[in-house]
């Protein structure tokens, strides 16, 4: 058994039930587990390994519960860089087409080192598309490699635009396909003991590409391994033409369209759900169906402002999600819970059915609770999101030395993390494994890496004929 002593902090916030924030604290770790919080001159001074957290902030590590990692070769493309959702998607759909294994084993480990990097050490990632013998293997081996703890979702395309859906016909599967790997990826990654490193989640898409038939027998398959936590998602809701095609093809509202297929519950979230309705919100909150807020997505593609206060009050779980990297153009927790704030802020004094108290309706820690402590929930964790003995040894560290922080940790280090700038971690732990040290990774080499994705990027718009 082995300890690592994190020593000396300014403060150390925990989120747990009480909020606590220790100062000048330690947090003591054996193996993967935390052992002890509490006073410096109350714990051990020594362990195996010692940080020195003086000057530093200490708490729980982020929670990332939507993303699609691949999309960070496709950045900043000038033909879709001012597009809203639906040609956005039609835009690069033929592009995505060109992915090989190598290209998603390594943009996988991009978007994670950004995602370490800002104190973020569990992420989801949604995988919906299978062209040139690409696994969501691929991912799940490049996660294990980089050390973060990984909820993969199998995700599909099976209705293409011959069938009515916007995906091209060329780069949809067919549905016995995709269920037959679904149940093989579960039954061959899937832990659902406590500390669990990798889960598997059950992902088609999206109402838009694929079909109702499919959404069925998915959440029957996940349902099927009782016990295991296996769990569903997709996207719902996220802007108007989302809406007007839910209504034309199945004649309901996405929310309906969730209660039909059996897609609400305490093991299912929804990305986005921008435009989720009062009755949406008052159904998930009644189900427990969780909601991945991706606020930075949600304004690169003009997809509107999620009612999150809204969906808070009522009792609906909610989570952070960065989203894809070609919609978000980074994968940076702490500038994604930032963002949230902010827009909580300003979403809230447009919204009509909002209350009148102002800011104060959502602070800096209540947009840190929801990446953690919400992001564990929406994911069905137990065992991380807030820092309490028993609990995963997974946590970021920020150095309030910084110039980030000059001027504000030294009246509020929690609120400054958010308020004052988007700091880097200077520590990352997952596991009770430091994968950032000093602001470095330590699982892989970061520079080879930048370099081998440039080109696997410029590689795939050749292929395209972009």
């Amino acid at each position: 058994m082995t300890t690592l002593l994190i020593r000396n902090a300014d403060c150390v916030a925990t989120f747990d039930d009480a909020r606590k924030e220790w100062r000048n604290a330690s947090v003591l770790l054996r193996d993967n587990v935390v052992e002890a919080i509490g006073p410096a001159d109350q714990l051990p001074q020594t362990a195996d390994e010692v940080i020195d957290a003086r000057g530093h902030l200490v708490m729980p590590g982020l929670i990332n519960t939507h993303h699609h990692m691949y999309q960070s070769l496709t950045r900043a493309i000038p033909a879709v860089q001012d597009a809203e959702l639906f040609s956005w998607l039609r835009g690069l759909y033929p592009i995505w087409a060109g992915l090989t294994p190598e290209m998603v084993q390594v943009s996988t480990q991009i978007a994670m080192a950004e995602l370490l990097l800002s104190g973020c050490t569990t992420s989801s990632d949604h995988l919906y598309i299978y062209p040139n013998g690409v696994r969501l293997d691929d991912s799940i081996e490049a996660a294990r490699e980089i050390g973060m703890r990984f909820v993969a979702t199998r995700g599909s395309l099976s209705v293409g635009v011959s069938q009515g859906g916007l995906p091209p016909d060329r780069v949809v599967e067919r549905e016995v396909d995709i269920l037959k790997d679904t149940q093989r990826l579960i039954e061959t990654w899937h832990d659902a003991s406590y500390g669990a490193m990798t889960n598997v989640a059950v992902a088609p898409c999206s109402p838009f590409s694929v079909s109702r038939d499919l959404m069925r027998e998915s959440a029957l398959l996940a349902r099927s391994f009782k016990g295991l936590g296996v769990r569903l998602h997709t996207h719902l809701a996220e802007n108007d033409h989302d809406i007007a095609y839910s209504r034309e093809k199945f004649n309901c509202t996405p929310a309906e369209y969730a209660q039909d297929l059996g897609w609400l519950g305490h093991d299912v979230w929804h990305a986005h759900c921008v435009k989720l309705d009062a009755p949406g919100i008052a159904l998930f909150a009644k189900t427990k169906t969780g909601v991945a807020h991706c606020p930075c997505s949600n304004m690169r593609l003009a997809s509107g402002i999620a009612p999150i206060r809204r969906m808070l009050d009522a009792g609906v779980p909610v989570g952070l999600g960065v989203d894809g990297s070609a919609s978000n153009d980074g994968a940076h927790m702490v500038g994604e819970a930032r963002q949230a704030l902010l827009l909580a802020r300003v979403g809230r004094s447009l919204d009509p059915f909002g209350c009148d108290h102002g800011p104060s309706e959502t602070t800096a820690r209540d947009m840190l609770a929801v990446a953690t402590r919400g992001g564990a929930e929406v994911l069905g964790r137990s065992d991380i999101g807030h820092l309490a003995v028993g609990m995963c040894a997974d946590l970021a560290l920020f150095d309030l030395r910084t110039l980030a922080f000059a001027g504000g940790a030294v009246h509020d280090p929690v609120a400054s993390l958010l308020l004052c700038a988007s700091a880097q971690a200077a520590y990352t732990v997952v596991n009770g494994r430091i994968v950032v040290r000093e602001g470095q990774l330590t699982t892989v080499d970061l520079g080879p890496l930048v370099e081998r994705h440039n080109q696997l990027a410029t590689s795939l718009m050749r292929l395209a004929g972009a």
